[in-house]
């Protein structure tokens, strides 16, 4: 067995969609081409730790053994917000954004002039409304460990405030284009993250914010209930099975259109050249098999069907050939309406009954001598006989 890595959000997410590029990715250490939309949300995060950063009243955390550690810090964080700003001006922030500036990624001079035109924007809304509403935060791309009933997990959380009640809200910055409500009450990101806070923090967790950056808009909700968190455990404990039985067999999809290992899959690789002629051959007999098996199973069907007929006409059970036996078998089925079955079993005074939604189930019902004889009676009545007649076959050496 393999062990298992801290997951984060985004690992847990990758085995979920292709188990055998997160062997690519984190077994391998393949690395991919950077992306444009990628380094513009690093930039975009690099500036906002910075202008935030100094806003900062720490809370206490827990120790490792889950105790609360108190400091000075903690009982300043915890009174009412004090309404800090930043002191840098928009000259800096935007000086900050030149320095944290990187070219990589962007397929063309023009994408990337686009990007940082929308960069400046985002972040001269952004601290304009850090000057008018400053939030009160307890830390900044916070990088958080735990052990999830027995699940390592690990994430970087972008910005954890304290809210007027004492408790604490987690927000994590989004830069794509549009994001909804519901993603916000559904996202497993945010649950992680409400996870990590749990663990690390004596503090509650009182609300998850996606924030929209391009929008400015942050899209809260409440904190996951247990039963939540507890499918989201479910589904990393999947992920943690699959990791270390090493199931790293490829899920094709929809995602397989911005994979970048493809030349590695074997449901997108080529057959190399020495093995193409071989491989074609037993191609072509497999599927010239696969047809004369269609056309045998047909014609199985109606000989049989024809062998029955005269069989039966015949009165005869056993059938000798010229190189085998033919026996005829019968099955039988007893089939009842579910519905009408089950109205009657209810008027059965007994009660506790298991449901009746099976003939075996029905039939012990048909036998129970404690329920009233003429009860069952009315549902064996409403019962059907279904009757299957096969045939097998007695080689020679058997036949006698």
């Amino acid at each position: 067995m393999a062990a298992v890595p801290t997951l984060s959000y985004s690992s847990a997410r990758t085995y979920q969609e292709c188990p055998l590029r997160w062997k690519f990715l984190y077994v391998d250490h393949l690395t991919e081409a950077p992306r444009g939309y990628f380094t513009f949300g690093r930039t975009i995060h690099s500036v906002l730790e910075e202008l935030v950063r100094p806003l900062i009243v720490p809370a206490s955390r827990r120790t490792e053994s889950g105790e609360s550690q108190r400091t000075l810090d903690h009982y300043a964080s915890t009174r009412a917000p004090v309404g800090g700003v930043p002191s840098s001006s928009e000259e800096e922030v935007l000086e900050a954004y030149r320095r944290a500036w990187s070219s990589e990624g962007y397929t063309s001079r023009e994408e990337e002039e686009r990007y940082r035109a929308l960069g400046a924007e985002i972040l001269l809304g952004y601290y304009r409304l850090l000057r008018e509403r400053p939030p009160t935060p307890v830390a900044v791309e916070q990088h958080l460990e735990a052990t999830w009933d027995g699940i390592p997990i690990h994430g970087y959380i972008d910005r954890i405030d304290r809210t007027p009640n004492g408790g604490l809200e987690v927000l994590d910055y989004k830069t794509s284009r549009e994001i909804s409500s519901d993603e916000a009450l559904s996202s497993d990101q945010l649950s992680l993250y409400q996870v990590l806070v749990e663990k690390n923090y004596p503090d509650p967790v009182e609300g998850l914010t996606l924030y929209h950056l391009r929008s400015l808009t942050p899209l809260r909700s409440p904190p996951r209930a247990r039963d939540s968190l507890n499918t989201l455990y479910n589904r990393l404990g999947d992920v943690c099975d699959g990791i270390r039985s090493e199931a790293y067999e490829p899920t094709p999809g929809r995602q397989c259109r911005r994979c970048e290992f493809q030349s590695r899959c074997p449901e997108f690789r080529v057959v190399p050249a020495g093995d193409r002629e071989y491989l074609a051959g037993l191609v072509d007999r497999f599927a010239h098999l696969r047809r004369q098996e269609a056309k045998l199973a047909g014609e199985l069907e109606r000989t049989a069907a024809e062998l029955h007929r005269a069989a039966e006409r015949a009165g005869v059970h056993r059938v000798p050939g010229n190189h085998a036996v033919a026996i005829r078998r019968r099955e039988e089925e007893w089939r009842y309406p579910l519905e009408q079955v089950e109205g009657l079993a209810q008027m059965s005074k007994g009660g506790g009954l298991p449901p009746l939604d099976r003939p075996e189930e029905v039939r012990r019902f048909i036998r129970n001598p404690a329920i009233d004889p003429e009860l069952r009676r009315r549902v064996a009545d409403s019962g059907r006989r279904q009757v299957r007649w096969y045939w097998e076959l007695e080689e020679p050496d058997t036949a006698g």
